[in-house]
């Protein structure tokens, strides 16, 4: 059995796979998003005794004066929610924000709630990951 990628590796990998959609593939491109941030979760939780890990991790980049990256964490965390959960608490959460980095279309057509084609999404989630990493194992 082989050992799993590091965080950086699987995140390199999620941008190669991304790149090579081309941009153009929304449930591809959104697809990779949840299961990136879903296994940077799980990878990471370690950190944390128990509860809801994205909460907690902003909480302790707040602490540390993180602020700009504990927004980011936070805010591509909601856009994840809504990618795998729809119209929900996250959705009104991050329409409600006053400077979103994420951009949302207007109903669930077919390019979804969360617009992951728009020129930054994905970079941004996967810098957001790289940094949130780097804060907790560097």
């Amino acid at each position: 059995m082989e050992t799993s990628q590091s965080i950086v590796e699987t995140v390199a990998a999620a941008r190669v796979v991304v790149a090579g959609l081309g941009g153009g593939d929304s449930d591809k491109v959104a697809a990779v998003a949840v299961d990136l941030f879903t296994l940077f979760e799980a990878r990471m939780q370690h950190h944390f005794k128990r509860g809801p890990f994205s909460r907690k991790l902003k909480a302790l980049l707040l602490e540390a004066g993180k602020t700009d990256l504990a927004d980011r964490v936070y805010q591509y965390y909601l856009a994840v929610n809504v990618l795998k959960h729809g119209k929900g608490a996250s959705y009104r959460e991050l329409l409600a924000l006053p400077n979103p980095r994420v951009a949302m279309n207007s109903d669930d057509g077919p390019n979804g709630l969360v617009d992951v084609i728009s020129q930054g999404f994905f970079d941004g989630l996967s810098q957001t990951i790289l940094d949130a990493h780097e804060f907790l194992e560097g």
